[in-house]
């Protein structure tokens, strides 16, 4: 789905506002690690357009492919967060929460927001989890390189 990989204990390659605003979509803290808010933007674009519940998925989705870089699972998540543009949708974002974290039952938090970085996004999620003992198997772990940048596309032909 992405090109993600840890890169001194963090995650990116996830979105394009990771570079702008200069943050990375997971990061390793001892045994926890944090995935940023995490949307329906996936491969260059959003995705569901006007649908909470398929949003959702898409948007835990990127979180948990986040998480998976570390070797964590939706098991591992011990919170999340659900920041929603219309209460209407309070239901549907709710359902996909529980299809995906019933059996993990993490703390959660669902709050309604004036709005997300573009309007059609109706959803943006957060996940904690927490794996004892992860903080030293990513120490054994061979630092990876880092992501080369693309040449730019601009100015070459097909």
């Amino acid at each position: 789905m992405t090109d993600g990989r840890i890169v001194r204990g963090r995650v990116g390659g996830f979105s394009p506002w990771e570079d702008e605003f200069g943050y990375a979509r997971a990061v390793a803290a001892g045994d926890h690690v944090h995935v940023a808010g995490s949307t329906a933007w996936v491969g260059g674009r959003i995705e569901h357009e006007g649908d909470p519940y398929r949003q959702t998925l898409a948007a835990f989705g990127v979180g948990l492919e986040a998480l998976a870089a570390y070797g964590l699972t939706a098991q591992d998540v011990v919170r999340t967060r659900m920041y929603i543009t219309h209460v209407r949708d309070a239901e549907e974002v709710g359902r996909a929460h529980r299809e995906l974290f019933d059996a993990a039952r993490p703390a959660a938090t669902m709050v309604v927001v004036e709005g997300l970085i573009d309007s059609r996004m109706l959803v943006e999620v957060e996940l904690d989890a927490y794996r004892s003992g992860l903080a030293r198997i990513l120490e054994t772990q061979e630092p990876p390189k880092p992501l080369e940048s693309p040449e730019p596309l601009e100015g070459k032909q097909p």
